[in-house]
């Protein structure tokens, strides 16, 4: 594991150091990865998805369908056979294998997605896969009990996440301003209990609940989006390169009926969906059953409450210069030529 980088927050010097990474990155990546590219594949076969968290597996009404063997039916007229998931700690390294050309679609965070469109990788945005994703601060002194309360502290926090662009936009909100170190969530528990660090920002949504677990464990919650910055909450984003899409023309469309069909079920057999995230997490069910809803999933590719929140989030990467080349977000969304009309 690489040793944390401390950076200043609520400053253009983080976003900047996140879009210059995020470049390098691409640029070495594509160098040698294009011949396993999807848009140089004549059929699919085997469809390549990224995702974040820790295990090779699809979480969310997609992976539940693909749990009940519902997926590779309805690719099969694509030429998928088989399914093969890759998971990465954080958005950008998922950027750099689907710029290099090992991935074909990506499953992830709003903020890298937008921050990868918006540093020349030419993406579609397939669906949005959740909204209105939970994140929070929690903290072990019991004299932290706001956000202020941190003021020149450290607060620990993944950078280039959704997790970090509500951290600084509600520590921009609070004026408030702190030093952000970067740490994964799973490495966050033993600097915040040894005193390292004085915050901890963390995801509070499935199937990444540490914001959940750290509260179960005993640290306290000082800040969330849900409680706090509803207006801060995240998006994922179902995504793929416009070359594998231009390929497979049918794939972007097939896939948001196959997404629309997997929300009906799911949110149909509510207890049921739960259960299977339960069961392909460790961590415990008590923080899988606290943040599960129902109400971050919507049939439509596009619903107008998780457009307004990505629309908040492009705006605030541009005004933080992350983003380095302002775009429409009705360009970078897929419709299919049916459904064309906003």
């Amino acid at each position: 594991m690489n040793r944390p980088l401390r950076i200043r927050p609520v400053a253009v010097r983080l976003l900047a150091l996140i879009s210059a990474s995020l470049l390098a990155g691409l640029a070495l990546t594509a160098c040698g990865g294009q011949q396993n590219s999807g848009a140089q594949r004549d059929v699919i076969d085997t469809l390549r998805v990224g995702v974040i968290g820790s295990a090779n597996i699809l979480t969310g009404p997609t992976g539940y369908a693909h749990s009940r063997g519902q997926l590779l039916p309805a690719l099969s007229s694509l030429g998928v056979k088989n399914i093969e998931v890759v998971s990465f700690p954080n958005g950008p390294d998922l950027n750099q294998a689907l710029v290099g050309g090992r991935l074909d679609v990506a499953q992830y965070g709003d903020t890298p997605a937008l921050v990868a469109r918006g540093s020349g990788l030419d993406t579609r945005l397939i669906n949005i896969e959740q909204f209105n994703l939970n994140a929070g601060v929690v903290a072990k002194d019991p004299t932290i009990k706001t956000l202020k309360d941190l003021q020149g502290k450290k607060i620990g926090v993944p950078k280039g996440s959704y997790i970090d662009r509500y951290l600084q936009g509600a520590l921009q909100e609070e004026g408030v301003t702190a030093e952000l170190v970067h740490l994964y969530p799973a490495d966050q528990e033993a600097p915040l209990g040894a005193g390292e660090i004085d915050g901890a920002a963390l995801p509070g949504v499935v199937p990444s609940v540490s914001l959940q677990m750290f509260e179960l464990k005993g640290f306290h919650l000082v800040d969330s989006v849900y409680r706090d910055h509803p207006h801060l909450a995240g998006t994922s984003s179902t995504v793929a390169e416009s070359g594998f899409l231009d390929k497979h023309p049918t794939f972007a469309a097939t896939w948001q009926q196959l997404h629309a069909s997997a929300v009906t079920y799911a949110k149909a057999h509510w207890n049921e969906y739960v259960d299977f995230e339960v069961k392909n997490s460790k961590a415990p069910a008590e923080a899988i059953r606290q943040a599960a809803n129902p109400d971050g999933y919507s049939t439509e590719p596009f619903p107008d409450a998780g457009v307004t929140l990505l629309r908040g989030t492009k705006e605030f990467l541009v005004a933080k210069k992350s983003i380095k080349k302002d775009f429409s977000l009705d360009d970078w969304f897929y419709r299919a030529p049916a459904s064309s009309n906003s």
